[in-house]
């Protein structure tokens, strides 16, 4: 098997991925630490490549503190859309196929329907623009690339809405949460397990594609959910997104058709509370 490198290893998917990679015995998969493996620094980039020889890079490194890139403008283009830039330069130059990370947010999301991979992009915060210039970027610079948009994402690593609900629960009585924003989860791990299944399936089928648990939810629900399968006593209560204003806005509906990976790939997607449950259980140990 052609060797992987993981960029970004040290955030939530990139530890989903060597999970992942160990429960499936893959050995030839890389995770070097930013300091090696900076996808903002060219020079450090090549020497990655030319030392590791990957057939396939993952890029997990992204900026994702959605409020905050309202203001830090610069630092998320760096970030999701010149470090993408820089990967997909250094795939082409070394020939090695691109897996990137993307997000629901391209999307205005205000349509009730599923998004499939061609709706039309029209992010509505920086973070979803400058994730959607590294998108153009890389499908500019290359041919051979999965791009996989995702939403919602969270697992047992790093920060991530599940960890924040359980340690709120813990603290409080009752919480407010949004009611009127509905998309799907996604648990980390079930995401490394698709981006490795489409490595290991040989398949040159390249392009976009959208990859989220199965089922619909809001973060409202979503939050019942983990209080219920945690067991965790707190009154949750539903609110407008008027009632919570953050600096960016999010999309109102984000619900991603995975068809195309299905077909593709013959991956099955857990549905969201299965994995959830899981993902608790796995919290508790």
């Amino acid at each position: 098997m052609e060797n992987i490198v993981v960029f970004g290893a040290s955030g939530q998917l990139g530890q989903c991925l060597k999970k992942v990679a160990e429960e499936k015995g893959i050995t030839a998969i890389y995770f070097p630490p930013e300091s090696e493996a900076n996808i903002l620094a060219t020079e450090a980039l090549k020497a990655v490549f030319e030392k590791y020889k990957p057939g396939f890079a993952i890029n997990c490194a992204a900026y994702t503190a959605v409020d905050k890139a309202e203001d830090d403008i610069d630092l998320a283009r760096k970030i999701n859309k010149t470090g993408a830039e820089n990967l997909a330069l250094a795939c082409k130059e070394f020939k090695a196929t691109l897996l990137h990370v993307s997000t629901d947010f391209i999307f205005k999301g205000n349509v009730p329907n599923p998004l499939v991979e061609d709706d039309i992009a029209e992010p509505i915060s920086i973070y979803g623009l400058t994730k959607l210039e590294g998108e153009q970027d890389i499908t500019r610079i290359l041919d051979e690339y999965f791009i996989l948009r995702t939403s919602w994402l969270y697992s047992e690593f790093a920060n991530n809405f599940v960890k924040t609900m359980l340690k709120l629960g813990a603290e409080r009585d009752m919480l407010k949460i949004i009611a009127d924003q509905v998309g799907t989860p996604t648990y980390g791990v079930d995401l490394a397990g698709a981006l490795l299944d489409i490595i290991t399936s040989g398949k040159k089928d390249y392009g976009i594609y959208h990859y989220s648990n199965e089922g619909v939810t809001s973060w409202y629900d979503f939050a019942k959910g983990i209080f219920d399968l945690s067991e965790t006593d707190v009154m949750v209560l539903p609110i407008r997104t008027s009632e919570y204003p953050t600096r960016a806005t999010r999309p109102a509906y984000s619900v991603m058709d995975k068809t195309k990976i299905k077909h593709t790939f013959g991956i099955e997607i857990p549905y969201w509370r299965d994995s959830l449950a899981i993902c608790i259980q796995r919290l508790k140990q």
